[in-house]
């Protein structure tokens, strides 16, 4: 059985985490305007298993800022409005409506659907996770662009994985270095994060490896993703002891204190003393895409342990050597790789080079370090702006910029202005999912993970291929989108595709 293309099936439940990003800015209100448009009803959604750095960042009030560049002194009533339209996810409060003073410009940004179709309103911001096909905002006008923010797993929107999907955006900022304003280090606080001493000292790993702790740590409650990442550890459990809590291939109760799994999603003193113990930590991510790197590989290099990676294939790009982390797909095999394990579980001197990273001399890849230098925003950094509001100024610059050149085009001031940016697959493409060990066609037909995420990923094509035509069609009821499907679908069989 190959992953191709299959037939329709029932989506995926990919749920949403609700998000609310305390800011406070400065007030505004939109101009009195009637449109005629309704309200729209709130759509209910099932909350995922926290993926996101959102979920551990600190926000707190900071005065409105200007920017050194910032000229722009025209009243709430002239400003370009941006839109939210997640509303789960506006980072302001109280209110639905503020000013926003960036860099260059400024604009007024609200998460009010109501201004959907009004002519003042040039952009709208869609949070990534909650995205869905049928239920875009219909028609698409001219005159605005289409905003992505998108910091989560691939696994939550296959749909911005697809060429006609992505190409929707104007702009974006995702976890891949390409996109335009990129989070790439979200889950990385800082330098010194990473230069912190070892939490535990080798000798008393080794003691504790002695007293029966094994040498691996596998902690998941996330079971059925796309990189599969169970049907990998459970191979390597045959040839390497492996300490596995939580719910996925459990082998190992969590201490009464710790049974609460939201110890786990954040940095609780008592979770981070418990796995700090371990020498090795399998850092499996749920989803399997460049740049796609999260806590669970810049959480044990903080504490002094060793992972072992899969998730980004360009991981080595961002370690701060080239001996800080294990890659699993450098190996042939799990029994490969557990042998490397054994190797450096028995030899202090080589284990040790693992942890050089924590002297700031031995840190040599100058782009992990430019990037956190350089990058504008910051995580539990008051001193600079959340990514949210770096990306929504980033927008809000944009926009401002593009709406003054094509004012003095039509007044004949200057030449014809660039069209709109778009997004392309470097912005967020992530490959088909493949199974976590072996080969597809050696899977049986009713293997569970088979039947989800395969389909899942090519279903969110045709609505990708979907949506774009209902979009080229200048359709105003995304209720239409199966028909389009099916169109395509029909198409595509009599070879008109």
């Amino acid at each position: 059985m190959m992953l191709g293309r299959g037939r329709l099936v029932p989506c995926v439940c990919l749920g949403v985490l609700g998000l609310l990003c305390w800011v406070w800015v400065s007030f505004a209100s939109l101009a009195d305007e009637q449109l005629p448009l309704g309200a729209w009803e709130a759509v209910d959604h099932t909350a995922f298993e926290p993926q996101s750095a959102l979920s551990e960042m600190e926000f707190a009030s900071i005065s409105s800022y200007r920017g050194p560049g910032n000229n722009d002194h025209r009243s709430n009533k002239e400003l370009p409005i941006l839109l939210w339209w997640s509303g789960g996810l506006f980072p302001h409060f109280p209110g639905d409506t503020e000013r926003i003073d960036c860099a260059k410009s400024s604009c007024l940004v609200t998460s009010n659907r109501k201004v959907q179709l009004y002519k003042r309103t040039a952009s709208i911001i869609f949070y990534g996770t909650d995205f869905r096909a049928y239920e875009a905002p219909l028609p698409r006008l001219q005159h605005q662009t289409w905003a992505l923010f998108h910091e989560e797993s691939p696994m939550n929107n296959y749909f911005l994985s697809h060429g006609p999907g992505i190409r929707l955006f104007n702009y974006t900022a995702t976890f891949r270095r390409e996109s335009d304003y990129p989070l790439t280090l979200q889950w990385l606080p800082s330098l010194d994060y990473l230069l912190r001493p070892t939490a535990v000292p080798l000798e008393q790993k080794n003691r504790l490896r002695r007293e029966g702790l094994a040498p691996v740590l596998y902690m998941q409650s996330h079971c059925d993703v796309p990189s599969n990442r169970d049907r990998y550890v459970q191979e390597l459990m045959k040839y390497i002891e492996v300490d596995s809590y939580g719910k996925c291939l459990n082998n190992k109760q969590m201490p009464d204190h710790l049974e609460d799994t939201s110890t786990a999603t954040g940095e609780d003193p008592h979770f981070m003393s418990f796995v700090a113990r371990y020498k090795f930590h399998l850092a499996l991510e749920n989803g399997v895409c460049p740049d796609y790197m999260t806590e669970k590989l810049w959480r044990p290099l903080h504490q002094g342990c060793v992972p072992v990676y899969r998730g980004s294939a360009v991981v080595a790009d961002w370690m701060p050597n080239e001996h800080s982390v294990i890659i699993v797909d450098d190996f042939p095999s799990p029994k490969a790789l557990a042998d490397f394990i054994k190797h450096l579980d028995e030899n202090d001197e080589e284990y040790e080079k693992y942890l050089q990273f924590k002297n700031l001399k031995s840190i040599t890849n100058a782009k992990l370090l430019e990037s956190l230098s350089t990058r504008e925003w910051g995580v539990n950094d008051m001193s600079k702006p959340n990514y949210l509001n770096g990306f929504e100024c980033y927008v809000c610059d944009q926009e401002n910029a593009r709406l003054t050149a094509e004012k003095a085009f039509k007044k004949g001031q200057s030449g014809e202005p660039a069209p709109p940016k778009m997004a392309n697959n470097s912005h967020m493409g992530c490959p088909l999912p493949q199974p976590g060990f072996g080969e597809v066609q050696d899977l049986p037909e009713d293997d569970g993970w088979l039947q989800i995420w395969p389909q899942d990923y090519w279903q969110s094509l045709d609505q990708a291929e979907g949506l774009e035509s209902l979009i080229r069609h200048n359709e105003s009821d995304p209720s239409l989108l199966w028909k389009h499907i099916q169109n395509i679908a029909m198409s595509r069989a009599r070879g008109q595709r």
